[in-house]
């Protein structure tokens, strides 16, 4: 049977694009911190009614500040834009890789697609309030697509600049806003109540670390860009730490300036009284209205950084696998122009309107049904992934000579494996408070086992291209090393789209 052949170009990403500036802004636009800050802190400690929720960021923090040490000791002995599928297949075997694949897609999916729903609900009520302007989610939801849409077509530097500027814009308010907090405690001065380590382990702390955790989803696509970066070596493993510390950093320390402002007593019932909105609440009557205003419109960029942040993500993962012939070999086609995974991008544009025109048609809740359970169900997909990984990242050291010391090939790797199964398990535990279901709804169980579904859907193709078609399988997980191995095709033009 008659293949494509990707050519050069196909195999490669642009190359020398990004520095490690560029791949922070990147990861952290993902993690989207004012949205973290105003919408996943406050939600915490409304939904767990746990005043821990500073400690439990700081606690994620260093879990996956561990989990880094052996998935950047990784990234220097594997490169390819796939990452955690990539990983998965060198450590634990092709099938598994191949099953980790189909979960990436499906987790980074839920996540991008989710936030359209929030972005559209929040600058629909933005609209409204400020101007009187009465919008539906959907079609900002749609104009944010067709954003999103033209720029992930675009260089990934380009892209790297206008995540920059938000992000940025965005941290410096809630620099501000948390300063503002922390001049004006509610009573007895500043205190350190809600940082005390002992929280951790107080009833209910579980659903605090998967709140937490939710918010870091991003950080581990620094390896996604490797190929694009300029020295993958060293740009991988400081730009994962640095936004690690950083959002760990400005997370804890924004949760804990809420927690003065209102007094750690009473944290939890102004968050379920306020919501959201409880961060604008508390700084409001200090700040001019201009800043207030700019705060919120920054909230709604922050939701779009995210967008494209996981737009790309989910481009590349096609990539990969087109690539390898894992999909269709047309997702393995670069842009001519920028050298972006063109065909990829369009793929994924074309599902994320599907799903929102049908959210549209039946009628759906922008907020609970799309933006909360998807990206709640999103983020579990990732927790999966980083679990897995970090056994794979032991598997491969284990079986690899590599001279990378027994901390960060083998001790860091298994504490990590052992904390992340850790938090897993009490996300599943407590999922349903997370989609705010009752214990026995099915919905609890519907969304995890879909995740098993889908796995063991990749692992099956992945034996039915073993015994099909063997040079693609002996393939999977090589990332550009394919061309040589089973590709390799001198007379074949490059395939550009």
């Amino acid at each position: 049977m008659s293949r494509s052949v990707p050519g050069a170009v196909s195999v490669t990403l642009a190359r020398g694009r990004l520095g490690v500036a560029h791949v922070v802004f990147f990861v952290m636009a993902a993690a989207a911190p004012l949205t973290v800050v105003a919408g996943g802190a406050t939600t915490g400690y409304a939904v767990t009614g746990v005043t821990g929720i500073p400690i439990a960021y700081l606690l994620v923090a260093a879990v996956l500040g561990l989990f880094a040490v052996g998935y950047v000791a990784m990234s220097r002995h594997v490169v390819n834009a796939g990452a955690f599928y990539t990983y998965v297949r060198h450590g634990l075997g092709r099938p598994a890789g191949v099953a980790a694949a189909a979960v990436a897609v499906v987790a980074y999916n839920a996540m991008q697609i989710g936030l359209y729903g929030g972005f559209g609900a929040v600058l629909a009520d933005f609209l409204h309030t400020r101007y009187g302007w009465s919008i539906t989610w959907w079609l900002c939801a749609l104009a944010a697509w067709a954003v999103v849409a033209v720029l992930g077509l675009l260089r990934i530097d380009l892209n790297g600049r206008i995540l920059a500027v938000m992000l940025v814009a965005e941290c410096a308010v809630v620099v501000v806003f948390d300063a503002v907090m922390l001049s004006r405690p509610a009573s007895g001065g500043i205190g350190l109540g809600t940082l005390h380590p002992g929280l951790v382990v107080s009833a209910g702390i579980g659903a605090a670390l998967v709140t937490a955790i939710t918010g870091f989803v991003g950080f581990e696509a620094t390896t996604v860009f490797a190929e694009e970066t300029r020295d993958p070596r060293r740009t991988i493993a400081r730009a994962t730490f640095i936004a690690v510390a950083l959002t760990g950093v400005l997370y804890a320390g924004s949760a804990w300036a809420m927690s003065v402002a209102t007094g750690p007593e009473h944290i939890v019932q102004a968050a379920r009284a306020s919501g959201t909105e409880l961060i604008f609440d508390l700084t409001g009557p200090y700040l001019p209205t201009t800043v207030i205003t700019l705060a919120q419109v920054l909230f709604v960029t922050s939701l779009f950084a995210a967008l494209l942040s996981f737009h790309h993500t989910v481009a590349r993962y096609l990539f990969a696998l087109g690539r390898e012939h894992v999909l269709p070999a047309v997702l393995g086609r670069t842009s001519r122009r920028t050298g972006a995974p063109k065909i990829g991008s369009l793929l994924q544009s074309a599902v994320a309107v599907a799903v929102l025109v049908g959210y549209a048609v039946v009628g759906a809740d922008p907020i609970v049904h799309l933006f909360f359970w998807i990206t709640v169900t999103g983020g579990l997909g990732v927790l999966i992934l980083m679990t897995v990984t970090s056994a794979a990242v032991v598997g491969f050291f284990h079986h690899t000579p590599h001279g990378e010391g027994r901390w960060r090939s083998t001790v860091a790797p298994v504490l990590a494996t052992l904390a992340l199964t850790g938090i897993l398990a009490a996300t599943l535990v407590e999922f349903d408070t997370l989609l705010g279901v009752e214990a026995n709804s099915p919905l609890r169980w519907m969304f995890p086992t879909a995740y098993a579904a889908t796995a063991l859907l990749g692992a099956m193709w992945a034996l039915i291209l073993r015994r099909a078609h063997p040079d693609v399988y002996q393939a999977i997980g090589l990332g550009a090393h394919t061309a040589t191995v089973a590709w390799r095709t001198p007379t074949t033009a490059p395939h550009h789209v």
